[in-house]
């Protein structure tokens, strides 16, 4: 096998040209890996206003500086691309729209780096399906009009049997096949790349998997200052109280803290404290569904679950996410169901069609709130009753919307397409910043969650961090490979991570440059966005965070209050060197994170 670190995997699909590329080492030194070193590769590659669906916008498949080391909880991988789903208040172009980046861990980041590999970057538009075939240097485009149209579950079976059962795999399901804009990308290990559609855009290319396997090992700098740190790290996470709690709860544990907190989306976000959620969190799905626990690569936490529905009319019904609290929450609580059968079949559907589940259950959320108000009838919904704690209804919408058939066509674009055609004041109850569904956490009890959604690069997101220090932090950490539930409550800290950076790179890096590489690869990304016509006008929160209080709860009574919320943006603004009219990064600002080229 060829030397191929500091390499990206170059494929055309149009022109089934295959390359291999060397990185700049600036960009390496300047933007890591990951997150960073993608949003670099995009900049370099896409046109403002450019159609996230043209043959040469690129889908960058980008492990971080960790991958593949054995490193506790560095499996991650992001996908980058320019999103298909989102859009500004005052559009430049046609096809304005953020930045796209996604996370996902499993094992087929890792195994990227095995092959030898920084980075898979696609562009072009295959004639007919096809998926990637890369093992080390061998890389082929190979026909896949058998796999086409098969659901998700199906597919990673079949595929991984014609595979031998020795390549990591992701892939899509109908849903991207359908560019539906809120696709979502899935691994073997059932993670997933959720987030801002980009499996839109890889169904776009009619790229319906990429199959990896590599025999190799990333280098590291230090090796025996490595292997200390490595050490340590797994002594460290041996017996913790967090490790434990992800193991027993995962993110499910945080179903009913949640509710009981107010800070969960319930009603459509009407809501923050569900009472019937003790029928389907942590502890009821270990009772009732969960049969085993399991972890991406070098993960101690083994946060992920897997379960089978033992009764009822969904009985037999094997769920690999089953449920975490986005999934859990999104088509859950949200919509106020009961019945932990029925949401265990809602989040199956959802993932079986390859659906990111939290626009999903924002999407359906939505208009049964508008049937509800009786601003769209049934004949408006193809004569589906869309209640609230309805499976039927709800099954029936899923359907549509991954086939995009009928309503379901609208609904693919999201709430904010829906409420711009509804009209009606229904813009005030779609929960989306930049065309971007909120995630599961509610907002008028927390108006740091609010920050996260109102400036998140890609949308709202609730993995953005809550103040600048923290979205620096987490850009970063994307950039690493590190997983979130690794850092933070009594996980790595900062330090940690500066450690093992010398150790892989032979850098000597202090904490303040771990925060200014994440400041640099943010203001990228908002740079992007504002050449895009993004600005201060989109960096909003739903209006029903200020004008509808919770009236359940211990939280009854909740609301943002907006004077105090225009005032926190201001500061925000003011800590990042933005313009507070505009939101543009200042040049002195940029020029002092090296992104003069913007300037």
């Amino acid at each position: 096998m060829e030397n191929n670190y500091g390499t990206i995997l170059d494929i055309n699909l149009t022109t089934r040209k295959i390359e291999k590329l060397k990185l700049s080492g600036d960009d390496i030194k300047n933007f890591m890996g990951g997150r960073g070193l993608g949003m670099k590769i995009l900049y370099d590659r896409i046109k403002q206003g450019q159609n996230p669906f043209a043959e040469d916008t690129p889908l960058i498949f980008m492990p971080g500086t960790f991958s593949g080391l054995p490193i506790p909880s560095a499996s991650r991988m992001c996908v980058v691309t320019k999103s298909p789903h989102t859009s500004p208040k005052k559009p430049k172009y046609e096809h304005s729209s953020t930045v796209s980046y996604s996370n996902m861990g499993g094992f087929i980041g890792p195994e990227i780096k095995f092959a030898g590999y920084e980075g898979i970057v696609v562009t072009g538009k295959s004639p007919f399906p096809v998926y990637l075939k890369i093992e080390d240097d061998k890389v082929e485009i190979v026909d896949a009009g058998k796999f086409w149209g098969m659901p998700t579950d199906q597919f990673d079976k079949e595929f991984d049997k014609e595979l031998k059962h020795e390549f990591q795999t992701c892939y899509i399901g109908l849903a991207g096949e359908n560019k539906v804009s809120y696709a979502c990308i899935i691994s073997k290990a059932s993670k997933t790349a959720g987030r801002a559609g980009t499996g839109a855009v890889m169904g776009a290319k009619n790229l319906k998997a990429i199959a990896v396997r590599g025999t190799g090992m990333p280098n590291v700098a230090e090796p025996e200052k490595f292997t200390k740190l490595i050490t340590e790290a797994r002594i460290f996470f041996k017996d913790r109280t967090q490790t434990k709690w992800w193991r027993d709860y995962g993110t499910a544990g945080a179903l009913k803290p949640s509710s009981d907190a107010g800070s969960m989306a319930v009603k459509n976000y009407r809501e923050g404290t569900f009472p019937d959620i003790v029928n389907y969190d942590a502890e009821t799905a270990r009772q009732k569904i969960w049969k085993r626990n399991y972890a991406c690569y070098t993960c101690h936490l083994s946060c992920k679950k897997s379960g089978v529905v033992s009764e009822g009319r969904f009985k037999g019904t094997i769920v690999h996410d089953s449920p975490e609290y986005e999934t859990g929450t999104m088509l859950g609580a949200n919509l106020l169901m009961t019945n932990i059968n029925d949401v265990m079949k809602a989040i199956y559907d959802g993932d079986n069609y390859g659906l990111d589940i939290i626009s999903l259950g924002n999407t359906i959320g939505f208009l049964i709130e508008a049937h509800e108000k009786k601003l769209i009838n049934k004949e408006f919904l193809d004569d589906i009753d869309l209640k609230w704690n309805d499976i039927d209804s709800i099954l029936a919408m899923i359907k549509k919307i991954a086939k995009r058939e009928g309503i379901g066509d609208l609904a693919s674009k999201g709430v904010k397409a829906l409420s711009e055609k509804i009209g009606k004041g229904s813009e005030d109850f779609a929960m989306h910043v930049k065309g971007h569904e909120l995630a599961a956490w509610n907002v008028h009890v927390n108006s740091g969650t609010g920050i996260s959604y109102a400036t998140a690069n890609r949308g709202a997101c609730h993995l953005n961090g809550k103040n600048a220090e923290g979205q620096n932090g987490n850009a970063l950490k994307d950039s690493l490979a590190i997983c979130f539930f690794a850092t933070g409550w009594g996980g790595y800290d900062e330090q940690q991570l500066v450690d093992f950076v010398n150790a892989i790179t032979g850098s000597n890096w202090t904490k303040d440059d771990f925060f200014e590489t994440g400041e640099r690869i943010f203001n990228l990304e908002k740079m992007m966005n504002y050449r895009e016509g993004f600005t201060a006008e989109d960096d909003v929160l739903p209006e029903r965070f200020f004008k509808e209080p919770l009236t359940v709860g211990e939280k009854k009574g909740s609301v943002l209050v907006r004077k105090k919320w225009e005032q926190k943006m201001k500061d925000y603004y003011t800590e990042r060197g933005w313009d507070l009219k505009t939101s543009k990064p200042k040049d002195e600002t940029l020029k002092k994170l090296k992104l003069d080229f913007l300037v």
